[in-house]
């Protein structure tokens, strides 16, 4: 016993765990709080419509997290290896008369031990469960926000597509109606073209009788191809502005 100490020895190391312990419970306040502050500032950032910054944002939550995993970690390791050095105690020779009181103060700093190591897991598990959590919810949302924008870009480009379209169908739609009166058109003057033959071949007939009569055929024919010349101008006039119009 004398060689490692003797009773000041044992009073040293509960000392030290002592104060490991109380280092370790403020600890452990702290990063609990640092979780569930973590987990109250998600959710409400889901929820705001604001462009409130919060205090502190998730940058920052996640550095002072991995900073108080280390030191909680560091502490647990020292607490440990005090414990191992008071069990060495407790089994060196010398001791048997005080091993009942060594070893029940031995097992309550075992057990608090155990205590702030089961703490600490389950408060890091339950950290980086909702930390994951929510980094797969923003990356859903970041796809849907994408999706959405892409959306909206396609549905433009769908609408100028079927705004083109439409405009084409307008003018076919248009350039048949000015074809089918163009056709009718033809189909008239066709008509009225044998019709005046059969006229002037009568007409000639009667010249030929009667000088008088032929000078003034030679006149209508003249006011006939001019009137001709007239309508054909017109109609040519007419169509070309249509399909000016058709492809504007």
């Amino acid at each position: 016993m004398a060689g490692i100490g003797g009773s000041s020895y044992w009073e040293d190391l509960r000392k030290q765990a002592r104060q490991l312990e109380n280092e370790l419970d403020l600890k452990l306040v702290s990063f609990s709080k640092l979780c569930t502050s973590y987990s109250s500032s998600r959710d409400g950032r889901r929820g705001e419509t604001s462009d409130a910054t919060p205090l502190l944002n998730n940058s920052t939550q996640d550095r002072m997290f991995d900073t108080m995993s280390v030191e909680i970690e560091q502490l647990l390791s020292k607490l440990t290896a005090v414990n191992d050095k008071m069990a060495e105690y407790t089994n060196a020779p010398g001791s048997t008369s005080l091993n009942a009181a060594l070893m029940h103060t031995l097992q309550r700093h075992r057990d608090i031990l155990q205590d702030y190591t089961h703490e600490f897991h389950k408060t890091k598990g339950n950290f980086l469960a909702i930390r994951e959590r929510e980094d797969l919810l923003g990356s859903v949302r970041k796809d849907i926000e994408t999706y959405k924008s892409g959306s909206g870009v396609n549905n433009r480009r769908t609408e100028l597509f079927l705004k083109e379209h439409e405009h084409l169908r307008n003018s076919d739609r248009l350039m048949d109606d000015t074809i089918s009166i163009a056709m009718a058109t033809k189909e008239n003057m066709t008509s009225q073209r044998g019709f005046l033959k059969s006229i002037q071949s009568r007409v000639n007939t009667l010249a030929n009788r009667f000088p008088t009569i032929n000078n003034l055929i030679q006149r209508i024919n003249l006011r006939k191809r001019r009137d001709s010349l007239i309508l054909g101008t017109v109609i040519g006039i007419c169509t070309i502005l249509l399909l000016l119009y058709a492809f504007h």
